[in-house]
């Protein structure tokens, strides 16, 4: 199984890679973690995952520097239907719209908008930051169903993925009012949290994508 990293010039490669590599050995799975930067590549990948940190409208730059990448993640996501992992601004690049230092066109993938969170309480403090409880709305979503009970994962983040479906969020957090956690349809799955940072509840989620046949 080979299982590529894309490298959009803005993401916590090396521990994401670590992450993968650690799930796979504890999971019994064979696969080949790379990192790239080619289309080609992706094309011919088993899955695929998209960490990214920043801003938006980097990390998408970051890609669109790479002739032939944003479609080859198309083709190899939404025509060949390759299981895509988004962490982070991964996840949110699925949206229609990100509002982050201007409006820019995202994949089109989860129908919604990237928003800056705006919690009720004022104060708490943006960038979200830390360890938060997970409020789990599909529990026998495959990629969810293993989960512990409440389970504690890590965010940074200034903005969140507002689904035009709520049914595409699987799961919230709390900070002074929802916040999209985990979305998901079809192939596609993406968390706000870092897994890679989220410890035994990340690993567990890194695993299952890794034996997810969707």
């Amino acid at each position: 199984m080979i299982v590529l990293i894309i490298d959009c010039g803005s993401g916590n490669l090396r521990s994401v890679t670590k992450a993968l590599e650690h799930a796979a050995a504890d999971a019994g799975v064979s696969a080949s973690i790379q990192v790239t930067r080619s289309p080609d590549e992706v094309l011919h990948a088993d899955r695929i995952v998209l960490p990214g940190q920043g801003a938006f409208a980097s990390c998408l730059a970051g890609l669109q520097s790479v002739d032939g990448l944003r479609e080859a993640l198309d083709e190899a996501v939404r025509v060949r239907g390759k299981p895509y992992f988004g962490i982070c601004v991964g996840m949110q690049l699925m949206a229609d719209v990100g509002e982050e230092h201007g409006e820019h066109a995202g994949f089109g993938w989860i129908p919604g908008r990237v928003v800056p969170l705006k919690p009720s309480d004022p104060t708490l403090k943006i960038p979200h930051m830390g360890w938060n409880s997970l409020d789990v709305h599909a529990p026998s979503h495959p990629m969810l169903a293993n989960l512990p009970d409440q389970p504690h994962v890590y965010f940074v983040h200034s903005y969140q993925l507002s689904p035009a479906n709520p049914a595409d969020c699987l799961a919230s957090a709390d900070y002074g009012g929802p916040v999209t956690a985990v979305v998901g349809r079809d192939n596609l799955i993406g968390t706000q949290f870092h897994p890679e940072k989220s410890q035994a509840v990340g690993l567990n989620m890194l695993q299952t994508f890794l034996r997810w046949e969707p």
